[in-house]
């Protein structure tokens, strides 16, 4: 086979060959790429399609997951329950003298724990800060207060006043308190007869385990009568028992002992009187008693409800209440620290014990007041009288309640009006703790129900007041709980039942 020798062919072209080739102008590369351009732009739009597609499509996606998302967010947040409200203030251990709070704004002095704490030296005290009201200085009476205690301020010979001889019933009975007073403050319950040193010894003993009760109560008498730490003929009276009263209170505010089965009437009372004391004579020093006492009864208090005998133990009465609805409601005027859910709860409980006849109960709706075991109830029967819707009425009145806005108020009233006062040992009907509620719910309802109220109360408490030597201006406790508090009980309770018409103001106009 014959071979070529490629050196030897020659090829002719018209063709420069590339390294000969001049290099091509702007205007002949734009006409060689329009020649392609067809296949360009096929491209380019086959492009732009595939990202507007892409464009389009991608939102929808993002969209649907945003709205799954929402959609399992909403089913669990569905799912979470919300807790119930916290429970009303409850401390969880007996109130001690370091855990109580002071309000800064109220004190104007140091309030220590002072155990040489001396009330009969006025420095300790500054003036009142109660302008208004005052007392005339020329009967020697001090400083006032106003608003709920403004009636004061006219004592028992003012305005509305009881007349001359309800105004002597008062005195006297201040004056056979005042000589029964023990050196150290007190009046001991079942040996206050000590101080009869001539002539017969009063009779009428009660239960010692009611010293800080029935001391309560007639500090209470005296204060209602206008005298204070500070000024009045009994300011010194009133100092000796307040002193007391400081020196039985406990680390836990407690005023006196859990001795007595009851005991929490005695607190209770002693509270409502330190706060009375500290609040019209506004001697500063006392504010840390008046609140540890209500401190105390907050502690006692039972949980979403309200108070008897034992702490916390879910029993409930409307007698216990009644008087630590009285000691709040001074605490709360007096600007001490209060639990106003206590408040509330305490007027839902007394709407729970009301039936539909306006009839407040002992422990429930219907139930008469109570009675000791034995023939206590067959010598007093407790369908004698109203204790319990007398008492449920008038702190009605104190904590703001209005008989025009709350019907049961009125059918209350009607129901005392049917159980008037009535001094009759052979009925069974005298009951002291009945009258002094009464008494008050009445004179604050007023018109004809205070009219006609009122009219029997020199029968039934001016005249039968003892009037023979060491007797005199003190009342036999022959009533359903005389046995238990004695003379100073009933001495003590009907003295304040005749300051009805000026201890208070009008609570509603």
């Amino acid at each position: 086979m014959a071979q070529i020798d490629p050196t030897k062919l020659h090829v002719d072209s018209k063709v420069l060959p590339i390294w000969e080739q001049e290099p091509a102008s702007f205007q002949e590369l734009m006409a060689e790429q329009i020649r392609h351009a067809p296949w360009l732009i096929l491209s380019a739009v086959v492009h732009v399609v595939v990202l507007l597609l892409g464009y389009v499509l991608m939102p929808a996606e993002s969209k649907a997951v945003e709205e799954i998302k929402v959609e399992m967010q909403m089913k669990e947040e569905k799912q979470i329950e919300e807790p119930p409200p916290p429970p009303p203030p409850e401390p969880e251990k007996e109130v001690t003298k370091d855990e109580v709070v002071i309000q800064d704004s109220e004190v104007t002095e140091a309030v220590t724990d002072n155990p040489t704490f001396d009330p009969t030296n006025d420095s300790q005290s500054k003036e009142s800060a109660f302008d208004s009201n005052q007392w005339n200085a020329a009967v020697g009476l001090g400083g006032g207060a106003g608003g709920k205690y403004g009636g004061r301020g006219g004592g028992r010979g003012g305005m509305g006043g009881g007349g001359k001889s309800s105004a002597a019933a008062i005195e006297s009975g201040l004056e056979w308190l005042k000589n029964h007073q023990d050196e150290d403050g007190k009046w001991d319950c079942d040996g206050f007869n000590k101080h009869d040193e001539t002539g017969e010894q009063c009779d009428g003993l009660g239960n010692g385990v009611h010293d800080v009760g029935v001391t309560g109560l007639a500090l209470l008498a005296f204060l209602g009568d206008g005298s204070t730490m500070r000024a009045g003929p009994y300011k010194d009276v009133i100092k000796g028992g307040i002193k007391w009263l400081r020196e039985q209170q406990g680390d836990n505010g407690l005023f006196g002992t859990n001795a007595s089965n009851d005991f929490l009437y005695g607190h209770a009372i002693a509270t409502y009187a330190m706060c009375e004391a500290y609040g019209l004579s506004n001697y500063t020093l006392l504010q840390k008693n008046a609140q540890q006492g209500i401190n105390y009864l907050e502690y006692h208090r039972n949980p979403y409800a309200v108070w008897r005998y034992q702490p916390r133990d879910n029993d409930n009465d409307t007698s216990v209440t009644g008087w630590c609805i009285m000691a709040y409601e001074s605490a709360k005027y007096f600007k001490l620290q209060v639990n106003d859910g206590a408040i509330k709860l305490s007027e839902t409980w007394l709407d729970q014990v009301t039936d539909a006849n306006g009839r407040a109960g002992y422990t429930k709706a219907g139930e008469p007041s109570s009675r000791h075991v034995g023939d206590h109830m067959t010598r007093f029967p407790p369908e004698k009288g109203e204790a319990m819707t007398a008492v449920s009425l008038f702190c009605r009145f104190f904590m703001g309640q209005d008989p025009k806005e709350k019907p049961t108020m009125k059918q209350a009233a009607e129901l005392l009006k049917m159980r008037p006062p009535v001094y009759d040992t052979k009925s069974g009907s005298i009951d002291y703790y009945y009258w002094y509620y009464a008494t008050y719910a009445m004179y604050q309802m007023g018109g004809e129900y205070w009219k006609n109220w009122s009219a029997k109360l020199n029968d039934a408490i001016v005249k039968p007041q003892r009037s023979d030597g060491n007797f005199k201006g003190s009342w036999d406790p022959i009533d359903v709980w005389g046995e238990d508090g004695g003379r100073v009980y009933s001495t003590a309770t009907l003295v304040l039942t005749l300051e009805a018409y000026y201890r208070y103001s009008k609570l509603v106009r």
